[in-house]
């Protein structure tokens, strides 16, 4: 309980000295990276061990964890049930390059939940879930060009780390060198929530093959995709033969259990999954109709494989965080509440010093902008006051409370964050507005 923890900060000496040491052995000193702080400045830390809602640095200091691992930990650090299924697993060996009955469990859980999904494949990322659904729809229509979102990330695969574009639907750009332009030519670009953009793109090339799109985003804070957009973009693809993709790596079984299908009324054609997939172990999967997915090798002509693919180990912790989901349906709405008291608290918090936000919860996800006006795309995401925030999130960490450290992330509840944690970052951020804006 947080009453009875005396928050302190530390010394993060610890962390600066395995930074620096990092640094000279890892690229940027991390292996993703959004973990460098750069966004938010400071010294990123190095983590000890985590603990139901908590994670311990080297250096000691303990903080109420709003990251969960970027999503994956719904039910937190060390779950008892997730944990086992871990070990037992282990105990029959860590790896097969074979089918194992746990693949075809988990598929069966997965299907079970989502009405778009009639066959599932696994991978062992969102980016390579990712990569083979476009793999796919080209595959099955025999078409070339896609259509993403600004703001929208998919992974780092080299068709889809394309630049924003001004709000104009435009073919694609690298925005990192070591990707040819001849890779990113077949992406067109359109602006989130905004379906004349979209159809620009359809004007613009009839050799479309599929729309992908993240239907509640995440990776620009969290930017849910209007109803009547999704309905939009459905009928457009609809009307020129082109697949629609729904990217929940993050939101899937986050904003609800059964897919943002359910409560948008949208069904994709195909869905990748990712995150709380695979209870914190690398699990990703993308699956579909089944006459698409009948496009995929051995079955079709469509190849993907991958040497850790459904992974025993893996596949033991995505069944025990599934199953005890399905089980406990209730908890979504349950850290909903949560979440939304949360963000209106800590919003009532901020507007009590003049500060102005923007916040919005699905499910356990939650996200907030300090902007004066809604989010509704990238472009809105990025008029909110980075400087504001990375304030914010330097003080939030010294009172004890570790949020994703890039205004351009999700936050996420887990069952281990009680109500009592919740009101004691509410009052945290009250001292820290108050910090603020005294100067």
């Amino acid at each position: 309980m947080t009453k009875n923890i005396k928050v302190i900060y530390m010394s993060t000496d610890g962390s600066l000295k395995a930074f620096k040491e990092a640094q000279q052995l890892i690229p940027g000193g991390v292996n993703s990276p959004v973990r460098a702080f750069s966004s938010v400045g400071g010294t990123p830390l190095f983590i000890a061990k985590g603990e139901g809602a908590y994670l311990s640095d080297i250096d000691g200091n303990k903080y109420v964890d709003f990251v969960q691992s970027w999503g994956p930990l719904i039910f937190g650090h060390r779950d008892e049930s997730i944990e086992n299924a871990v070990i037992e697993a282990v105990k029959h060996g860590l790896s097969f390059g074979a089918p194992t009955q746990a693949e075809s469990d988990l598929a069966t859980l997965v299907i079970s939940m989502f009405d778009s999904i009639d066959k599932i494949r696994f991978v062992s990322s969102g980016t390579e879930a990712v990569m083979s659904a476009i793999r796919l729809a080209r595959g099955y229509t025999g078409r070339n060009d896609i259509v993403k979102f600004t703001g929208c990330y998919h992974g780092h695969s080299d068709s889809l780390l394309v630049q924003a574009g001004s709000g104009a639907a435009t073919f694609g750009n690298p925005s990192s060198p070591g990707v040819p332009a001849d890779f990113t030519k077949h992406t067109l670009l359109a602006e989130y929530n905004n379906i004349e953009s979209v159809k620009k793109c359809f004007a613009d090339s009839n050799d479309i093959a599929c729309v992908i799109i993240e239907p509640i985003a995440g990776n620009m804070g969290l930017v849910p995709a209007d109803k009547e957009f999704l309905h939009e973009l459905r009928e457009l693809c609809d009307k020129n033969g082109t697949l629609l993709i729904f990217d929940e790596v993050m939101s899937g079984f986050r904003a609800t259990l059964n897919g943002a299908e359910s409560i948008t009324g949208v069904k994709p054609d195909i869905v990748t999954l990712g995150k709380v997939i695979g209870g914190g172990m690398p699990v990703g999967a993308f699956g579909g109709r089944a006459d698409i997915m009948a496009k995929l090798s051995p079955e079709g002509p469509v190849y993907q494989a991958g040497t850790l693919s459904g992974n025993p180990v893996a596949m033991a912790a995505g069944l025990a965080a599934i199953s005890k989901l399905k089980q406990n349906a209730q908890v979504i709405s349950v850290l909903n509440e949560r979440a939304k008291r949360l963000v209106e608290g800590i919003k009532k918090e901020a507007q009590t010093c003049g500060i102005a936000m923007q916040i919005d919860t699905r499910g356990s996800m939650f996200g907030f902008f300090f902007n004066e006006k809604p989010v509704k795309n990238f472009a809105d995401a990025c008029n909110s006051d980075a400087e504001l925030f990375a304030s914010f999130h330097s003080k939030m960490l010294r009172e004890g409370f570790y949020f994703a450290c890039s205004l351009y992330e999700t936050g996420f509840i887990s069952t281990a964050i009680t109500d009592e944690m919740i009101e004691d970052t509410i009052k945290a951020a009250a001292k820290v507005f108050k910090e603020i804006t005294n100067g």
